[in-house]
C-alpha cells in the first residue's frame, strides 16, 4: 500500500499545473494552508502543499485520518465547507477543529475517472472566511476535476511507456494496446480542453486566466504525445503514416501558423524564416505542418538559445526544399545514427520533454511523401533538410541523356 501511495504522490508532483492550482485556491479563498491529499480507508497523506501558516506539513507527510474531516468526505463523497467553525452548529464541537486550530475549512473530493475515490483538494485557516459561494465552489470543483483528468492521463501514459519496454515477442499486442489507448485518451483530453474553453468565457481575473491557459497548454501537449503514439503504432503495424494527398496551394500559410505558434510558446528564442513562393505542391498539408513543427521543436530543445533558428523554404525546378537549422556543436556520428529511431532522445536542456518520437515521425512523413530527409552537422550548426520531387524533376532524371560522339 505504501508503494501505491508513493506512486500517487509522484503522479501529483508530475502535474505541472498543481503549484498554480494551489496558489489560485489560496488566492480566491484566502486560506493560508492548501493541499492535495491522498486519502484511503486508514491513511491521510499530503501530495502537494502550499503552507503560509507554518502548519508544518510537506509533500509525503501523513496525519491520523480519524482526526481529519477528509475522512467524512471520503465516506460521503461530498464536500465539507465551513466559513466559521465557532458559528457552525455541525462542527463547532467537533474534535478536528480543536486539534488543528482552524476557523475556516474546505475539502473537495477528487475521484478518478472510474469513480474510485482518490482524496481531496482541501484548505484551512485560523481566521473565518466566506467559502460557501458559487464562484469558490465551482472553481474548486473544476480544479478537482482537472486534477483527476491529469492523474488518469498520467497513469495511462505511464502504463504505455512501461508496456513499450516489454519483451519483443509481445510487441504486436503492445502496439495494438497503444493504438486503443491513444484513441481512449482523447476523451479525457477533450474534457480538459472543453473545460478550459468554458472557463475562458467566464469573467476571470488575471491569475485565474493564467492558470486556465497553463492547463490548456498542458492538455494540448498531452494531445500531441497521443498523436505521436498513434502515428508510431500505425507505422509499426504496417499502416504507415496516413496521408491525404492533394494539390496544395496554401502550404506557406500552414508553415507561417506553425512558426507563429512556436514563437508564442518560446518568446525568448528567435526564429528566422526565409520563404520563397512555393506554388502548388502535391502533399498532405497537415502532415507537412507536423514535419516542420517537429523539426522546429527539436531545434528549440537542442539548439543554442542565444542564436536564431533558421527556416528556409523554396520550390525550384520542381524540387521542394524545407530546412531547419539551429546553432550548436556538431552532432557526434554515433548520435546521428540514432536520430530517427523511435523512443530515442539525445541530451537536451529538458530531458523529460516528449517521448522521443518527433524525429522518427518526421522521417516517416518524409518517406510517405516519397521525399528525402538529410542531416548536415558542423562545429557551428546542424541542419535538417527535407526534399520532395515533382513529376517534372523525375521526368528530367529519367530522360535519356544525349550521346557525345
Amino acid at each position: 500500500m505504501q508503494d501505491v501511495i508513493a506512486n500517487d504522490i509522484a503522479a501529483i508532483q508530475r502535474i505541472s499545473a498543481v503549484p498554480t492550482i494551489l496558489e489560485t485556491v489560496a488566492a480566491i479563498t484566502g486560506l493560508g494552508f492548501v493541499c492535495i491529499a491522498r486519502v484511503t480507508s486508514d491513511s491521510w497523506t499530503s501530495c502537494a502543499v502550499l503552507d503560509r501558516l507554518d502548519f508544518g506539513l510537506k509533500a509525503g507527510d501523513g496525519l491520523d485520518v480519524t482526526t481529519t474531516l477528509c475522512e467524512e468526505v471520503r465516506d460521503t463523497g461530498k464536500a465539507v465547507v465551513i466559513d466559521c467553525v465557532s458559528e457552525d452548529t455541525t462542527y463547532r464541537d467537533h474534535h478536528t477543529p480543536r486539534i488543528y486550530g482552524f476557523e475556516s475549512y474546505i475539502s473537495i473530493p477528487i475521484f478518478r475517472q472510474n469513480g474510485e475515490y482518490f482524496g481531496t483538494l482541501c484548505g484551512l485557516d485560523p481566521s473565518p472566511a466566506k467559502l460557501k459561494t458559487a464562484t469558490i465552489m465551482s472553481s474548486l470543483t473544476l480544479f478537482a476535476q482537472l486534477i483527476s483528468l491529469q492523474l488518469d492521463a498520467d497513469m495511462q501514459l505511464a502504463d504505455t511507456r512501461n508496456l513499450l519496454a516489454d519483451e519483443r515477442e509481445t510487441a504486436e499486442l503492445r502496439e495494438q494496446f497503444i493504438a486503443v489507448l491513444g484513441h481512449d485518451l482523447r476523451t479525457p483530453l477533450s474534457a480538459i480542453l472543453t473545460a478550459v474553453e468554458v472557463a475562458r468565457r467566464q469573467a476571470l481575473d488575471e491569475k485565474m486566466l493564467k492558470l486556465v491557459d497553463h492547463v490548456g497548454r498542458s492538455a494540448r501537449r498531452i494531445a500531441a504525445l497521443v498523436d505521436d503514439m498513434v502515428d508510431f503504432t500505425r507505422g509499426r503495424m504496417g499502416g504507415g503514416i496516413a496521408l491525404a494527398l492533394r494539390p496544395e496551394t496554401e502550404l506557406a500559410q500552414v508553415f507561417e501558423q506553425i512558426v507563429a505558434e512556436l514563437r508564442a510558446i518560446h518568446p525568448h528564442q528567435t526564429i528566422h524564416v526565409r520563404m520563397q513562393p512555393i506554388g502548388t505542391i502535391l502533399c498532405d498539408a497537415g502532415r507537412m505542418g507536423q514535419l516542420l513543427s517537429n523539426l522546429l521543436k527539436n531545434a528549440l530543445v537542442h539548439g543554442d538559445v542565444d542564436r536564431p533558428i533558421e527556416v528556409t523554404v523554396n520550390h525550384v525546378n520542381d524540387v521542394f526544399r524545407l530546412s531547419v537549422t539551429n546553432a550548436g556543436p556538431r552532432i557526434p556520428d554515433d548520435v546521428k545514427r540514432q536520430l530517427f529511431k523511435p523512443f530515442w532522445r539525445g541530451a537536451a536542456r529538458h530531458p523529460g520533454e516528449g517521448l522521443g518520437l518527433g524525429l522518427f515521425i518526421v522521417s516517416e512523413i518524409a518517406r510517405s511523401h516519397g521525399g528525402t530527409l538529410d542531416v548536415t552537422t558542423s562545429d557551428e550548426a546542424t541542419s535538417f533538410i527535407y526534399r520532395s520531387y515533382g513529376p517534372a524533376f523525375i521526368e528530367r532524371r529519367l530522360a535519356p541523356r544525349p550521346s557525345h560522339q
